[in-house]
């Protein structure tokens, strides 16, 4: 029963994000894999319902640590488009799987398809971080550099 609810909260927060336009931000009832699902959704989509609204989500789950790295969004959205991460962007598909967790931090390994059927693979890191709107919640803290799987045909 947990499950479904969690699956059509989520479901809730894409229909709701891509048809209106609204971001989804955090808050302390996302799980990890909640905000890992909204960002990977997020970049699939990144250009519905505007340009770039995928990589603007991802930017508000970014951990307060990573945001003083990256520097404000004009800078964290040239990273997005680099090598390492630019196959996030408008990826064909994505599967997740938990790979270890503690009280304040999940490392998931996360698959990407691309359009061309190139597998990639993505250590995702959420950790616990305090924003002046939320106190406990997850964000992104790493995201590896891609491991190449080759071709999936």
């Amino acid at each position: 029963m947990e499950l479904k609810r969690v699956i059509a909260s989520i479901i809730f927060f894409f229909y709701s994000s891509n048809v209106f336009g609204d971001f989804v931000f955090p808050s302390k009832t996302l799980k990890p894999q909640d905000v890992l699902k909204i960002q990977l959704e997020a970049l699939k989509n990144n250009d519905i319902p505007r340009n770039d609204f995928g990589v603007e989500q991802t930017w508000i789950f970014a951990h307060p640590n990573n945001k003083k790295v990256t520097g404000p969004f004009p800078k964290f959205r040239i990273m997005l488009y680099s090598e390492s991460y630019r196959i996030l962007i408008g990826h064909f598909s994505h599967e997740f799987k938990l790979i270890t967790s503690f009280p304040n931090k999940y490392v998931y390994g996360v698959k990407i398809m691309t359009p061309e059927k190139k597998l990639f693979l993505y250590e995702w890191h959420l950790e616990k971080g305090k924003e002046k709107n939320c106190n406990e919640c997850w964000f992104t803290s790493v995201v590896s550099n891609p491991i190449d799987q080759g071709n999936s045909i």
